[in-house]
């Protein structure tokens, strides 16, 4: 069952509204940024998402609607673009670990209505998701090692 697009962008709204407001609380809490400096960026990152995600379903190419939001949000940004100033101004009052608290939040809760999913995947998929995550942190920590020693910070 395929939504149509008014109603696709009806609850996408929905749900980028619902992680604005947790983006809000948790740029609050780590920054001590008010509701009201933040919610013009907040505003402009919900629209973005909208946008993105709304190209990312009329658009016939094979692209995530991240990607089009990256490109986006880039063109916003750039040196010459007239609205880059007010852009980076508004969305600079914005944490960016402030953004990542509900995304991990939602990821999580989306992995975890798949368990049934999972259990079809057994054990193997355990064992690949361990040596990625030490792979992951001890590749991480050697190029630390080398980058700092090679400074001499360390």
């Amino acid at each position: 069952m395929s939504m149509s697009t008014p109603e696709f962008s009806v609850e996408s709204l929905k749900m980028l509204l619902v992680v604005a407001f947790l983006t809000l609380t948790a740029n609050f809490i780590a920054t001590g940024t008010g509701f009201v400096a933040a919610l013009p960026g907040t505003a402009l990152i919900v629209v973005l998402g909208l946008v993105a995600l709304l190209m990312g379903r009329l658009i016939p190419l094979d692209l995530p609607a991240f990607a089009y939001a990256m490109v986006l949000a880039f063109e916003l940004a750039l040196p010459f673009s007239p609205v880059q100033a007010p852009f980076l101004a508004a969305v600079g009052e914005i944490d960016f670990l402030a953004t990542t608290t509900p995304i991990l939040a939602y990821a999580g809760l989306s992995i975890g209505l798949q368990t049934g999913k999972m259990k079809e995947v057994s054990w193997k998929l355990v064992l690949v998701a361990v040596f990625v995550f030490f792979g992951t942190f001890f590749g991480s920590a050697l190029i630390s090692q080398a980058v700092l020693s090679a400074q001499g910070i360390i």
